[in-house]
Formats: C-alpha cells, structure tokens, sequence
C-alpha cells in the first residue's frame, strides 16, 4: 500500500499544496500531518502570495479516515489542521472537483475561498455515519449558504451541485480546471484583504433576528427520523451558529460528535457502513477475476416486477428487452415503465428529458429469438415451479453461450430451475425486491453449480443499477424471505394469544421500522401470501379468513384496517377485532394482556435464531451479510445495526433466555434457541465472534 502525500510546489508567488493518497485522498494521520508541514513552509517562504489547497486523483478528498473513529486519537487532528487554514497569514484557495465530503469539505471551509469544476459535488454525509460534521461543518455552513439550508444539507447528508454551490455562496467561482482555475481566480483577490468563514455574519444575521424561518426547516429536515440521535444533534449543532460566538459553538460541536461516535447508534450504521462492503467479498472466488460484460440484457415478463427490473437496466444505461406471451401485456408493461419515469420527472427526482432517454434504451418483444442478443436474461413470472422450469427450458435453446440466467424468485428452489437447463453453472437467483426500481437490495442466490464468473457478473450488474448485492445460498426463502416468515408466524400468534394490529404495528414502528406488520401486509397485498401458503399447504388462521373474505389490503380498502375513500392511512377495524377474539375462542385460546416489550422480543427474537440457523447452514456467508439484507430490503433501522448486530447489543444470553420461554409457552420447537444462539452465548461470545473460532462445522 503506498504511503500518502503530500506535495509542495511554490511557483511565482503561488503555493500549491496538492494531497496524493489514493484512492479518495482520506484525511488520516499521515495525510494530516504532512498538509500541517506543507502548509508551514508555504506560509513561511517571503515569495509565497497565494496559498492553494488542491488534490491529486479523481476526487478532492472524500473526508476523515473512518477507521480511525473510535480509536486514541493522534495529534495533529483534523481540527488543528483546519484551523491552520482558517488562521494563515496569507489568503488561502481550496480547488475542488469530483466529489468533496465530510471532513474534506470542513477543510476546504477552512480556507478563505473555494472554486470547484461544474461537475464537482459536496456535502457533509455524517449524518449517515450517526454522526454530525465534527471539524467546523456544522458552523462554517450556515455562514456560507445560511441556517436554513444548512441544516437541510446536513440532516440529509446530500450532496450539493456545483451550481447550487455558487448560487447559495458555498463557493466562490466554477472553474474549468481545478488547480488553473484556482491560481486565475487567485489574481482576481486583494491579498491583502480576506475575511474567514468564521467571521461572516451575513448569512446567519436573519436568523439571529428571526429564528422561526430556521426552526421549520429543521422541523422539516427531520420529519421522518423520529427515534434517531445524529439528527437532532446536527440542528442542535447549526443552531448554535447563530445562537454562540463561534468558538462555542465549535466546542459544543466536538462535544456532541464525540457523544455521538460513542453511541451504539454511530457504531451500528457504520457497521452497516463497512459490512455493505464487505458483502461483496466472496471466499473462494479466485483473485483477480472479471465479471463479464454485460452490454444488453432481457427480462422475462412485463408485470410490476419485470418492468421494475428493467428499469434497473436502463437506469445503469444497459439497454433491454422486455419480453411477454402477447402484445396486450407487453403495451401495458412498457405504459407502466414510461408513467414511472414522467412521475419522477415530474416530482423532480429525474431531469426533463429523462424519460425519452430511458425509454430508447427498452425493446418490446413477443419474439424469442430475440433474447439470444442478451448477456444477462432475468425471468420476472408467477412464482410458480413449473412455469419457471418451463421458462429456463426455453431459455436454454435460445440464450447465447456464456450469458447469464437468473431467476427473480424470492422463495423457490434455484437448484431446480437451474437443472432445467444444460447449462447450471450460467444460472442463479437475482432476487429484486418490490419495487424493484427503488428498493437497494438485490439477494444474489447461488446456485450449487452457480459459477465464480456468474456470480462476479450479478455483483457487478447490481452495483451498476446502484443495488446493495447481497450473495446468498439456496433455501426455502432464502435470507430475508425466510426469517420474515419467523416474524409472520409470531405475528399471528400474538393476535390470537391477546394483542391486536395496532398494537403490533405500533411497537414496531416504535423500534424504526418505517412500518409495521400488519400494515405491511395490507400494502403489499395479503393475497400474496394466502398463495404461498396453499401452495405450501399451511395456514394462518387470522390471514385466510380476511382472504376469503375479500380483504385484501389497501387495494381493497379492507385487510387488517379499513382504508376509507382510497386512503392509505390505515384505521383500525372493530370488526378484525371482533374475528380474531372469535377466532382464538373457537381455538379454545385464551387471550390475554400482551405488554410491548414481550411483542418487541417476539417481532426479534425468532428472526435472530433464524439468523443463526442460516449461518450454521452456510447460507449467509457472515453475520453482517444478514444485516445488510435487512437493512436494504425489509426496513430494518440502519442505526440499529441489523439483527445480528442487534442481538449482540442485548446480549445473546438473554435472548436464549426468552426464546426458551417462549417455545415452552408456546410448543413450538422452532423457537427453541438454535446450536450457534446457545453455543455463542455460553461462551460469552456474539454473532461478531462468528468465524472467529465459534462458528459451526457446517458454515
């Protein structure tokens, strides 16, 4: 690994200090200790007029070195480095370009003035990591641009345009090349006269006068993110920029990061952090091995989710075939794609024009032959066995040599389909979730005879439509699918032994989920899971009588609430009441008062025993993959860290404790604590230990 740089070039009065630590040019120790020296000596030398601050690579740096986070720290820090900047006896330019975050940006606030490229971007992302900009963000932003949208950035973490950047005065001029650009606008200022960030007033003036403007935008920046620390903290932060003198106001900053970066809300998002990244590493693949390019593709079926799939494909500019059984369907399937895209035009999460651009990259076909032009085939049918054997039968004859074939099934045996084909080692699952063109997590199912390069291909495919991948074995659900229909089955228990939807959905919601059981449920159509479960041949009590009666959810207007005139707020039913207590008398159940931590360890528990079992079997390759999948695709609170980070915070002794109980109270054996649950706990371990030598034989 090379050692980071930074270089000195002092040339007709102009200093440039350039940093070269790729890849994205961190502010670790090394880094921050040679720009202090550099910057020393430029400031130093009597011929030095101009100071710039400029990176080398294809980015300006990306911010702190997040593995530092936590540790001792080491001198000289990033607030001694900025601080440097902000106080040097010469006027000091940072040339921005590619993309500025985090501590990068802190730094470049630091200095007196800023030009960036038109397509350079940059933002305070913390927030995403629990945390808040700890290096001056959170004071030298609503000094440049004001409070108000400041606090919008920050909260959100998103990044900010070139143009947006000029327009609201974070920087002060778009330059064609980053370093020129600087040493041009360079001969535009008096060097005599410079004012630092932190002496502006103008900016956070208003609000000084009128705080209420402030207080609705922070009002609105956190709207959703009830239960979470980093954003009350970040308003808590910028407020202080025009309530305290600004030394205060970066005190108590470095107070709360440091509060922050403790908690178990930072540690469990940057867990996710890193374990989304770790999920791509797949032990055994050989070094150094390619995915294979993937120039057009195919999607079997038009429905929701194949047109869902690809719009993914277009998305990542791969042109697609959309393939069905007759025009009518194939119509309605490309009218759908075309509306979802004028729709998000329209709200502006796509530009004008973005829907014509999309929509030349789509093919429609009821011609076969077509599909031997695809590098990558995904069927998107009916979760039917035999229609998908079907399928991939014909997809044998006529896909090309060397292409992938995935199947989009989210619980049905990979194996089995594969095997309708000459071809196993080309096939595997690429599991989309719904929908498919916003939801991140793609579940990569491999196949017994899936091979290291179709794999590699379905990773590199799914980062390219911007998914979170995911690789997975083959099992009845797979990971996610299969500990969801743990928390299904306690879901119906718990109605039955004494609690009622509201009640369920609220202790979830509660916890960080965006919604509760029941109420996802009814969006996603209870109807779905009445199939699966005929197919299957079980039952739940409570669910297939709603189902026979009709109700299946919002789309109804009835499922486990009523949802009156079309809306989609869910009210809670007395006649869903009145079924389920008749229900439990018929089942000769007596209910009883359930408290909300009992339906907390009952919504988790069951799940994180599941979890345990799927790494016995080697389904998952690491705890953190579980994490991720949950995350991703089931709304798992990212600052909860994910189940198994979770179940290490309440410590694997206790859970074992009451899964015991519960599978006593209960009779069911599958809530009986599995090997790895008992064996991690007695050995005072957690599912972090995993693969440290307390990992069973079988994973």
């Amino acid at each position: 690994m090379s050692q980071p740089v930074v270089d000195l070039d002092m040339t007709n009065g102009i200093a440039v200090i350039a940093i070269d630590s790729p890849p994205v040019n961190a502010l670790g120790h090394a880094v921050r200790s040679a720009l202090l020296d550099a910057l020393t000596r430029a400031e130093a030398d009597p011929a030095t007029k101009i100071i710039i601050l400029a990176c080398k690579g294809r980015t300006f740096s990306a911010g702190a070195d997040i593995t530092e986070f936590g540790k001792p720290p080491r001198d000289p820090g990033l607030h001694e480095v900025i601080e440097r900047f902000d106080q040097c006896s010469k006027p000091t330019i940072a040339a921005l370009f590619g993309t500025t975050l985090g501590g990068g940006l802190e730094l470049a606030m630091g200095c007196h003035y800023r030009v960036a490229t038109d397509t350079a971007r940059m933002g305070l992302p913390e927030v995403k990591l629990g945390l808040l900009p700890g290096a001056g963000g959170t004071q030298r932003l609503p000094r440049l641009i004001g409070p108000e949208k400041a606090v919008a950035a920050i909260v959100s973490g998103k990044m900010i345009s070139a143009k947006s950047a000029l327009a609201d005065g974070l920087i002060d001029a778009i330059v064609t090349d980053p370093v020129q650009g600087a040493i041009d606008f360079a001969h535009t200022i008096d060097p005599k006269v410079t004012v630092r960030v932190r002496d502006r007033a103008d900016k956070i003036a208003p609000a000084q006068a009128d705080p209420a403007g402030f207080e609705q935008a922070a009002a609105e920046a956190t709207r959703r993110l009830r239960g979470v620390e980093a954003p009350a903290a970040c308003v808590n932060s910028v407020r202080n920029a025009f309530t305290l003198p600004f030394e205060q106001g970066l005190a108590a900053e470095r107070d709360m990061f440091m509060h922050l970066v403790m908690g178990d809300q930072s540690r469990a998002q940057r867990h996710i952090f890193f374990a989304e990244r770790e999920a791509q590493k797949i032990p055994g693949m050989e070094p150094g091995l390619k995915p294979a390019p993937v120039k057009s593709a195919a999607v079997i079926g038009a429905g929701t989710m194949g047109g869902g799939i690809a719009m993914n494909f277009a998305n990542a500019g791969i042109p697609v075939t959309l393939v069905e059984t007759d025009e009518a369907a194939l119509q309605r399937g490309l009218d759908r794609v075309r509306d979802t895209y004028d729709i998000s035009v329209k709200r502006g999460a796509l530009p004008a024009g973005a829907t014509a651009q999309r929509m030349a990259l789509f093919a429609g076909t009821t011609d076969w032959s077509r599909i031997a032009e695809a590098d990558m085939v995904i069927e998107a049918v009916f979760e039917e066995m035999d229609l998908k054997k079907q399928i991939f039968g014909r997809l044998d004859a006529v896909a090309k040599s060397g292409a992938v074939i995935a199947t989009n099934t989210s619980t049905l045996d990979v194996d089995a389909i594969a095997h309708s084909t000459k071809r196993p080692s080309d096939v595997l699952g690429m599991h989309f979730f719904s929908p498919a063109n916003v939801m991140k997590l793609l579940e990569i199912v491999r196949g017994e005879a899936s091979s290291h390069q179709s794999i590699a291909t379905a990773i590199a495919v799914g980062k390219a439509m911007g998914k979170v991948p995911v690789v997975v074995g083959n099992c009845d659900g797979f990971v996610g699918n299969r500990m969801l229909a743990r928390r299904t089955t306690e879901c119906e228990r718990l109605l039955l032994e004494g609690a009622l939807p509201q009640q369920v959905d609220a202790v979830v919601l509660n916890f960080g989920f965006p919604m509760g059981p029941f109420a996802m449920g009814d969006l996603a159509g209870l109807d779905v899971g009445w199939r699966i479960r005929k197919h299957r041949g079980v039952t739940a009590p409570i669910s297939d009588v709603l189902c026979e009666q009709g109700r299946f959810g919002q789309k109804t207007g009835r499922g486990y609430y009523i949802y009156e005139n079309g809306s989609r707020t869910p009210t809670p039913d007395p006649e869903v009441a009145a079924l389920i207590e008749a229900t439990a008398a018929r089942l000769g159940i007596t209910r009883r008062a359930i408290s909300d931590q009992e339906i907390l360890e009952r919504m988790t528990y069951p799940m994180i025993n599941e979890a345990a079992r799927i790494l016995e079997e080697g389904i998952a390759i690491r705890p953190s993959d579980i994490d991720v999948v949950w995350v991703y695709g089931y709304g798992w609170p990212v600052w909860r860290g994910g189940p198994c980070f979770h179940a290490d915070l309440v410590g694997l002794p206790t859970i074992v404790e009451r899964l015991a109980h519960y599978a006593n109270t209960t009779g069911d054996v599958g809530l009986q604590p599995s090997d790895l649950l008992t064996q991690l706990a007695a050995e005072g371990k957690g599912f972090a230990d995993f693969g440290k030598g307390a990992k069973a034989a079988a994973a």
